[in-house]
């Protein structure tokens, strides 16, 4: 596996970094929608999950019907 697959130039630190932050929009929206059936680090993780599953959802759908670029 290349180098800048893994890292491609800080890409991954960056996604990373903007996951999390979104995840602070994302957090209070699932806390505040649960109510006090979730602690705020379990909305805070659920919010997390919920932004790697649509990440992963988006990839996924590029690799399906876009193959020749990866």
């Amino acid at each position: 596996m290349r180098r800048s697959l893994v890292f491609g130039g800080r890409r991954l630190p960056l996604s990373i970094f903007l996951g999390m932050c979104f995840n602070l929009v994302v957090a209070p929206v699932v806390y505040a929608a649960t109510g006090d059936e979730f602690s705020r680090t379990q909305a805070w993780a659920l919010g997390l999950l919920g932004v790697v599953t649509l990440s992963l959802s988006i990839y996924l759908f590029f690799v399906m019907f876009i193959p020749e670029k990866f």
